[in-house]
Order: structure tokens, then C-alpha cells, then sequence
């Protein structure tokens, strides 16, 4: 975490998460209710990747899962990089600040990320850069801030990955059920934007509120526990920006197009419900594997994407599972755990072109 933004949240109350889990290295408030119409979250649990010089695009072109030439000053998009298998070692968001472009991820997937990557470039006239500290990530979920947000940038970004830039900083419209924003800038204009907006009445809140939002946007994250498990169709990563069949050749761009033109989809990302006794359950993490009564897949009928807390005992998660087992069967958690509830997400499941 950068330390002058570290110092600005520890006078505020926060203290460092650093249990290895999803949110490591973020700083959490108390964690505030499910349904909070504004808050601020720290995002320092994600990192950023730099990469840079003349042949930068030309790189990522050629490693990741969607299209660099659509990037824009205005625009981002979700992405991954695949292994030959076409499987996801990693998701991030991809942006553009002048001429460098900018992957937006887990730091738990960081020291990964940066070693596969580097290992292509060769000869290419590339900058592989971890920029996590040079650079502050929060999120501002509702609409009490938008003011304030709208003073420093001028104009609010209007559709979901539309971004805005104000000097050295952006801000980035993020899918969701109320309007959310992702800030990237320098901590002393990080600083600024969260004393303002707390201010107007944003509540100062624990990163897991975020995550959530990301859950019931349906919005996937891969994450250490994850890596190397879905093909990104699995993740619905083509319904949300995140894969071109278009681009050309890319790190397991094969398999992703044959799954899309030759094969037939068997897994896909619900959102999901679930209680769980606190006394005697266990919380649902990423990669916990699902139980469908009659499934005879041997990979299993499913696993974990992520999940959250939104009320005592109460989780709403993100999973994959088999089509067949979601629409025929009750899935669990485990082997005898509680029944999961699921749903499509809001943008449905009409396949992408």
C-alpha cells in the first residue's frame, strides 16, 4: 500500500487487513450493511500492472483474451490471460493512460501475472512494471459523492467501463445495482476525493461491501485458488467486455474460439444464496467444490468464484457450475452443505458474437 495513503486511512481508523485472503493488503472500516446506499471502500488488496513502450499494444494484442485496439482515453474493458489450455491464470481490467496501459488485478495474483508475462517479451520493446504503490485504488459505490466526484472530473462517466480522466487520475464507471465508480490516481488526490465525499455523507466501509457489488453484478475475479480452473466462457467473461472472437491469435485462443463456435457451453457463472449456520458451518471461500446429487462429472459439478457475507450467516456467491446440474438438481456447498440458491445474472446468458 502506498504509505501516505496508508498513514491518511490509519488516522482515520482503518486498520491493514493481512490474513492472505481476498482483501489482503486492503484497509477496512467497520463492515457496513449490505444495503448502504453510498460508501468508499480502500481497494489497495488490488494492484496494477504497468506495461509500457512502443510496442506495448502490439504485446498485450498477442496475450490477451480481448481486443487492445478498442482501448481508449474513455474506455476500458475486462480481460485475461490464459494458459495454452485456454483456461484463465488471470482477470484484471485493462486501461489506458497515455502511453501506457494498465492492468487492474489482485495483488495475490500479481508476482504470477508479472512473471508469465515477461516471459514473452523477448525482443519486443516493452515495460513490465508493478505500479500498485505509485498509484491509489478506491471504490465509491452510490450516488451521494457524485458532486464531489463530478467537481474534480468535470463530467461523471455515463456507461458501465466508460472512463474519465482528470490529470494523473481516472475514474471509472463500474457495473452494479446502484451506480459505482472506481478511482485510480496519486494518494494526495486520493485523499482528496475521500474526505470529500465522506463529507457528503458516504459511509466508510470494510473492502468485502465492494466485492459484494462485484458478486451481484456478476462480475468475476480469479483468484490464486482459481487460477487455472474456467475457460472464460465459464465465468461469463464474454457477456461482460471481456473476450473478442474477432482479435486473432492470443495464449489459448483456440480452445476459448472452439468452445465458442465448435463446442457446447456445460458451465456457466450463477449468482448464488445461501445460509449457513455460524456455530457449525463453515464460510464458503474461492474454490470450494459443489455437490449435485446424481453428477457424474469428474471435475465435479461446480466450484466457487467468490463469496461475501451480505447478513449474519447470510452469503451471496458467485459459482460455476454444470448447466445440466443447476437446472436438474440441488446444488450444495461440499459435500453436505446448504443448499444454494441461484439466478442468472442481470445481463442474462445470451451467448456473445
Amino acid at each position: 500500500m502506498n504509505p501516505d495513503w496508508q498513514a491518511f486511512l490509519g488516522a482515520r481508523g482503518a486498520r491493514v487487513i493481512g490474513d492472505g485472503g481476498a482483501n489482503d493488503g486492503a484497509a477496512a472500516f467497520a463492515s457496513a450493511p449490505a444495503d448502504t446506499p453510498c460508501a468508499l471502500t480502500d481497494l489497495s488488496h488490488l494492484g496494477l500492472i504497468s506495461v509500457g513502450g512502443t510496442e506495448a499494444a502490439d504485446f498485450l494484442q498477442g496475450q490477451l483474451s480481448n481486443d487492445v485496439r478498442e482501448l481508449s482515453e474513455t474506455h476500458t474493458q475486462f480481460s485475461s490471460h490464459c494458459s495454452p489450455k485456454g483456461r484463465m491464470l488471470a482477470n484484471f481490467r485493462l486501461l489506458r493512460f497515455e502511453d501506457s496501459l494498465f492492468l487492474v488485478l489482485p495483488r495475490r495474483q500479481m508476482d504470477a501475472l508479472l512473471k508469465r508475462l515477461r516471459m514473452f517479451v523477448l525482443r519486443a520493446k516493452v515495460s513490465i512494471d508493478d505500479a500498485s504503490d505509485a498509484l491509489v485504488c478506491l471504490g465509491v459505490i452510490g450516488t451521494c459523492a457524485d458532486d464531489v466526484l463530478a467537481a474534480r472530473f468535470g463530467v461523471l462517466p455515463q456507461g458501465d467501463n466508460d472512463m474519465i480522466r482528470a490529470g494523473e487520475a481516472a475514474l471509472i464507471r463500474v457495473a452494479g445495482t446502484l451506480p459505482r465508480y472506481l478511482f485510480i490516481g496519486s494518494a494526495r488526490e486520493a485523499q482528496a476525493v475521500w474526505t470529500d465525499a465522506a463529507g457528503h455523507g458516504a459511509v466508510e466501509a470494510h473492502p468485502d461491501l465492494w466485492a459484494l457489488h462485484d458478486i451481484r453484478a456478476g462480475i468475476p475475479t480469479v483468484l490464486p485458488e482459481t487460477a487455472d480452473a474456467f475457460v472464460p466462457q465459464m465465468t461469463n467473461m464474454q457477456l461482460i467486455d471481456g473476450v473478442s472472437f474477432h482479435k486473432g491469435c492470443y495464449t489459448g485462443q483456440e480452445v476459448v474460439a472452439r468452445m465458442q463456435y465448435l463446442g457446447k457451453l456445460k458451465r456457466r457463472m450463477y449468482i448464488a444464496q445461501t445460509e449457513i449456520d455460524l456455530e457449525t458451518g463453515t464460510a464458503p471461500k474461492p474454490g470450494d467444490p459443489l455437490s449435485a446429487a446424481g453428477s457424474s462429472s469428474e471435475q465435479g459439478p461446480g466450484r466457487v468464484v467468490d463469496a461475501r457475507a451480505s447478513a449474519p450467516g447470510r452469503w451471496e456467491l458467485l459459482v460455476v457450475a454444470e448447466i445440466a446440474a443447476a437446472e436438474g438438481s440441488e446444488l450444495r456447498l461440499g459435500d453436505d452443505g446448504p443448499v444454494l440458491k441461484l439466478r442468472e445474472p442481470a445481463y442474462g446468458f445470451g451467448e456473445a458474437a
